[in-house]
């Protein structure tokens, strides 16, 4: 059972379209991309519907599925990336919601070659934890998952090669602040790298800032 507690269906529905407006506004995600998704309970989960500009949802639009994503109220397809939370879920049952975007400045850095998984920023660092690069995967396939359960029990934030970024929380703020940081530290990652080489912190610091996150009690 997750720990944390669960919103009521039509708080979350609420919650959960004003996050989409935010992923919008905040240039995370264009036309239909993205998906959210956050758990209602132990084996149902509210989430956004397929082929709808996240943008401009009501909390109407968004469907109840179970964990493995098969439709269980509302009038709409379930996003056809379900396959990346139904995974997250199974692998991490202390995270109770997935946001998943196309941040522009971290998809670019991952087209680049360049990786965030390295500490640079203290504070990023202490809310995210190690952010790797999931190898490219077909979208919609179950490719996905099988590509994204080897970093799931360590990670946060992960980069999707060609595809955006997926982070967790244990509560739908916490997986919005982690992609909106995430995208903010790949922009400050971007501009810095233009102006000369960049240096990750050292690891011994790295280890200190470790320490802290677990001592403040993020996973």
């Amino acid at each position: 059972m997750h720990p944390t507690k669960i919103e009521s269906e039509s708080s979350a529905r609420q919650h959960l379209v004003s996050i989409c407006r935010r992923l919008y506004e905040k240039d995370l995600i264009a036309a239909g991309d993205g998906n959210v998704s956050m758990r209602l309970g132990d084996e149902r989960v509210l989430v956004t519907p397929s082929g709808f500009h996240k943008g401009f949802l009501s909390p109407d639009d968004l469907i109840v599925t179970d964990l493995a994503g098969k439709r269980l109220r509302g009038s709409h397809r379930p996003s056809s990336e379900f396959l990346m939370h139904a995974v997250a879920y199974a692998e991490r049952p202390d995270v109770a919601a997935v946001v998943h975007a196309h941040p522009p400045f971290t998809v670019a850095l991952a087209l680049a070659g360049v990786s965030l998984g390295d500490c640079v920023l203290s504070e990023t660092c202490l809310l995210l934890g190690p952010v790797p690069t999931a190898p490219y995967s077909t979208p919609t396939t179950d490719e996905v998952p099988r590509t994204l359960r080897p970093f799931l029990r360590t990670a946060n934030a992960i980069v999707l090669d060609r595809h955006g970024a997926l982070t967790l929380g244990r509560t739908l703020d916490e997986a919005w602040h982690r992609m909106e940081a995430l995208e903010h530290a790949a922009r400050i990652t971007h501009a810095a790298r233009a102006l000369g080489p960049v240096a990750p912190l050292p690891p011994r610091d790295v280890e200190k800032l470790e320490s802290l996150a677990r001592a403040l009690g993020i996973p």
